[in-house]
């Protein structure tokens, strides 16, 4: 089986190095062979200057899949990763599971297809994560929580214990979401920002305790 990686920007980079970790670690899923074909990306100089030693095999829009083919989103924001998703599952693409043998992923943990869990994150016990959540280095998804498709939880981040995420959340680096809280669909948290309270639908928060900015789209 062949892992594709779907964008050649900075976080492409990385994901083809936690790639190649998981390749050799046999922790990509579904179990199997893997090597890695390349990139794809729109912007067909992404690469430029720097040697990854794989090229961009095509623009996303002219790519045909092959048999052997699997793929992952490596783009930060929510909306975009699932707008884009939605559009290749109609056309044939299959995603894997990415996760980095340093991920720690506790009993009775669900994970969707296409989601990358990044080194050194946690997923403790019954957890549910949907498909393409993006988990960056060293964040925390505790015990009984969900975490819907689409989401970015970047780096350092914490939903704790019996946390709802909705779909599409993008949560700032070491922010946190404390036990029982919902944060509604497409919501923002933004950086260190500490969430006491539900947060509705594609609204925006910030600050200790988060507040509420602005709804998305406004």
């Amino acid at each position: 089986m062949r892992l594709i990686i779907i964008g050649a920007g900075g976080f492409g980079r990385e994901v083809l190095a936690w790639a190649e970790h998981a390749c050799k670690a046999g922790s990509i899923e579904p179990e199997g062979e893997w090597t890695i074909g390349g990139f794809l990306d729109n912007n067909l100089e992404a690469l430029s200057g720097f040697e990854t030693g794989y090229p961009i095999l095509s623009s996303i829009a002219e790519y045909s899949p092959g048999p052997d083919d699997w793929f992952v989103i490596a783009m930060g924001r929510p909306d975009v990763r699932l707008n884009l998703a939605q559009d290749l599952e109609s056309r044939g693409f299959r995603f894997a599971r990415l996760i980095h043998p340093t991920a720690i992923v506790g009993p009775r943990v669900k994970v969707g297809h296409g989601s990358i869990l990044c080194p050194f994150s946690v997923v403790t016990a019954d957890v549910t994560i949907g498909s393409h959540v993006i988990l960056n280095v060293h964040s925390t998804v505790g015990h009984d929580s969900t975490v819907g498709s689409g989401c970015t939880v970047n780096g350092f981040a914490e939903v704790t214990g019996r946390c709802g995420i909705g779909m599409g959340v993008h949560m700032g680096t070491h922010a946190s979401v404390i036990p029982g809280c919902k944060v509604g669909d497409f919501a923002v948290i933004g950086a260190g920002s500490t969430v006491i309270k539900n947060v509705p639908c594609r609204a925006t928060v910030f600050g200790v305790p988060a507040t509420r900015l602005f709804d998305a789209g406004e």
